[in-house]
């Protein structure tokens, strides 16, 4: 049963949900099976739990976060299932180590598809012209490309968003400068909307107001230093040319 939490647990963390949920989720299925005394404590980077308060706590470690909603909605159905009585520890344990070792929901291509296709809307939507549509459909896909490729080599998240979006406003300056579009700011604005924290900038905001201090400040600090690393690659781009 604590394997069965932590699992879960990592799971949901990974894959972007809020601090406070998570602890949810696990001191429920603890209740299920008969441990209401169960304690945990989540961090963005690891995992403390223990089935009452003298026993001994086990620790799992988060090395790597990400955004897939889809498995936290998947996490969050066994959990129902399991505080049901729908689901023995077994079952459930298969069903999450299925969803664990999956892989991404949407294909690579259908990923940087939906980057490029967003980032012209997003252009537009900050009242851009359709000139500037395409520019920041390429701008947009080409950045999110080496976000992903960066991020796979190095795995040192910040210096991938810095180059993707030094990226991103390089090819802003060069479409301009060979008369394709009209307006840098919105190609620019547009192609680094995939790459904004939206989702850590919400869960940090909604842990504060959970009362999870260390957790709501520790990912509302992972989002400015990403807002940092875009606005940085973005103005490295603008003193060169």
């Amino acid at each position: 049963m604590v394997e069965l939490c932590l699992l879960i647990g990592r799971i949901m963390l990974q894959n972007g949900a809020e601090t406070y949920r998570v602890e949810d989720t696990m001191t429920r299925i603890a209740a299920s099976y008969g441990k209401e005394d169960a304690q945990s404590f989540v961090t963005p980077t690891g995992i403390f739990f223990s089935v009452s308060r003298v026993e001994p706590a086990k620790l799992v470690r988060v090395y790597d976060r990400a955004t897939n909603l889809s498995k936290v909605t998947a996490a969050n159905n066994i959990s129902r299932n399991i505080t049901g009585g729908r689901l023995t520890i077994a079952e459930a344990y298969e069903q999450l180590s299925v969803i664990d070792t999956a892989g991404p929901h949407y294909s690579l291509a259908t990923q940087v598809a939906a980057a490029s296709i967003a980032s012209g809307c997003f252009a537009i939507m900050f009242q851009g012209n359709w000139y500037d549509f395409l520019p920041a459909c390429i701008s947009g896909g080409a950045g999110f490309v080496v976000l992903l490729l960066l991020h796979h080599l190095f795995k040192i998240k910040f210096f991938a968003e810095f180059l993707a979006s030094l990226l991103i406003g390089t090819l802003a300056y060069l479409f301009i400068s060979v008369g394709v579009g009209h307006e840098t700011d919105k190609i620019i604005i547009g192609s680094v909307m995939p790459l904004v924290p939206g989702l850590h900038i919400t869960n940090a905001v909604r842990d504060l107001m959970a009362g999870h201090l260390v957790s709501g400040l520790s990912k509302g600090a992972e989002a400015f230093l990403t807002a940092t690393a875009i606005g940085g690659g973005v103005a490295i781009a603008f003193s060169i040319f």
